[in-house]
């Protein structure tokens, strides 16, 4: 059952199956408002498919889901729409007046004020994913989901996008849920580490290191040692060997 509540998460015993095969058993979990929760686990482990239906995406559910009206979800595809140009894009179904200038300054946010007019297939990879952030922003959402949105850019870009990331939510300091298999990127951007394991939340991680974050501070690289041991992955073996 999916209910609504103003801010942050509630999910109690959540369960999911398909073909008679339970991806999610018994799942727990709390996001307060406006912290920034990551959600690790192998392929497979229904990472996404817990947050699918944090974000009413799916009605299979057994157990209790908690979660605001008010919520915004943006994938590793970008999803924009080619034959209508980008400001249009970012307040697709938004209804309301001054719509147009909600857009840009939602574009102003993420640094694309200037494309407001193109088209999306002249954005590169990285602009493609602000545009997805800011049709996402301009819902002012209290929980944003983020499944894997980094995942298709390159090195350079997704670092980029990790501090974009960081700052807007900073600044509108929503909910959070970022679905990811980057410990360096659950590390760098959020308060709280989950890793879901047999079909559970099994490991719960606080991260508490000031920000900024440096991946060269020794507090950040025992963090991420405890969190790649808690995935299975042996950070000391040598590269090639077995772990």
């Amino acid at each position: 059952m999916t209910t609504t509540i103003h801010s942050g998460v509630r999910v109690r015993d959540a369960g999911r199956s398909f073909d008679g095969r339970a991806v999610l058993r018994g799942v727990d979990l709390d996001i307060a408002p406006g912290e920034f929760v990551a959600l690790l686990g192998a392929s497979g482990s229904g990472k996404s498919t817990l947050l699918r239906a944090i974000g009413g995406l799916d009605s299979g559910f057994t157990g209790t889901l908690e979660a605001p009206r008010s919520k915004a979800i943006v994938f590793q595809e970008h999803r924009l729409i080619p034959w209508i140009t980008v400001w249009r894009n970012v307040i697709l179904g938004v209804d309301g007046k001054g719509v147009r200038e909600r857009a840009l300054t939602a574009l102003e946010e993420v640094g694309l004020a200037a494309k407001a007019e193109v088209w999306p297939a002249t954005l590169s990879g990285g602009e493609a994913q602000r545009v997805a952030l800011a049709r996402a922003l301009v819902r002012n959402p209290d929980l944003l989901l983020l499944d894997e949105p980094f995942g298709a850019l390159d090195a350079l870009t997704r670092l980029k996008a990790q501090a974009l990331v960081a700052r807007l939510w900073q600044q509108h300091r929503p909910a959070v849920l970022l679905v990811t298999h980057d410990v360096e990127e659950a590390l760098l951007l959020a308060d709280r580490a989950l890793v879901l394991r047999d079909g559970r939340i099994a490991e719960s991680f606080d991260i508490a290191i000031p920000r900024p974050r440096s991946v060269i501070d020794p507090e950040f690289s025992a963090l991420r040692r405890r969190l790649l041991l808690a995935l299975g992955v042996n950070p000391d073996a040598p590269t090639g060997a077995d772990q």
